[in-house]
């Protein structure tokens, strides 16, 4: 009984596997190929590498980083907010009022301690 639930699931993965095969194969022969030294090298650019090829980053690329993405996710939290604007009445634009506050709170305390700044 539990594998004839799971036999669609099983049946869409073969033939998801089998059409991209299909894809790769049919690309292959009818794309253009023609490899260099250059394209066959194992860098992407073609140059030859300067430098070790593990680098470290500044600590400020993930903090811009880390911004961007909690900057984001709270401004996602504003797309129910203003789908049901009208249903939610005083207490949604006070509960709305006070989200947003704290987001500028920490957008202006992130701005005066240079967090958003590029040297």
């Amino acid at each position: 009984m539990l594998i004839e639930q799971y036999l669609p699931i099983a049946i869409l993965l073969a033939i998801a596997i089998v059409l991209s095969l299909i894809v790769v194969f049919i690309s292959r022969i009818m794309g253009p190929f023609r490899p260099t030294a250059k394209k066959l090298s194992p860098y992407e650019s073609g140059m030859t590498p300067m430098g070790p090829a593990v680098r470290r980053f500044p600590v400020k690329f993930y903090l811009v980083a880390v911004l961007f993405i909690l900057f984001d996710v709270e401004v996602i939290f504003l797309l129910p907010y203003s789908i049901l604007v009208q249903d939610l009445g005083v207490y949604g634009l006070i509960t709305v009022s006070i989200f947003l506050t704290v987001l500028t709170i920490g957008f202006i305390y992130e701005w005066k301690k240079g967090a958003l700044e590029w040297e």
